[in-house]
């Protein structure tokens, strides 16, 4: 009867610990997490309708004849548009700035173009 007493004292004690640290391992996890920086986590409906933003820039792009030949990348995420690239003049960039804002859906414009020859 003695060894069957200890056996079940040493089982509660072992599930007791182990409850415990389980808990404490779940509460550190939502602590990591909640103190991590959100992911950019983006709804399919946002990666659309950044995809039809994008799309619709470029096509308002080649249809301007100055623009045609430059290297512009654009990308868009939650309605922030990004242009990048190589332009060559100033006006280049005010255009390619103004044909972005007019997108419906555009909240803002990050330009960073550069004309080509200068730095």
């Amino acid at each position: 009867m003695n060894k069957f007493n200890l056996t079940t004292v040493a089982a509660a004690i072992v599930l007791a610990f182990s409850a415990n640290a389980m808990a404490a391992s779940d509460v550190a996890k939502d602590e990591a997490q909640a103190a991590a920086p959100a992911a950019k986590k983006e709804s399919p409906r946002a990666y659309v309708d950044d995809a039809v933003i994008t799309g619709k820039l470029k096509a308002l792009m080649l249809e301007e004849s100055s623009l045609k030949s430059t290297e512009i990348n654009v990308e868009t995420y939650k309605g922030i548009v990004q242009l990048t690239g190589f332009v060559s003049s100033r006006a280049d960039i005010d255009k390619a700035v103004k044909i972005a804002r007019s997108v419906k859906g555009v909240k803002s414009v990050k330009n960073d173009m550069i004309v080509k020859g200068k730095q």
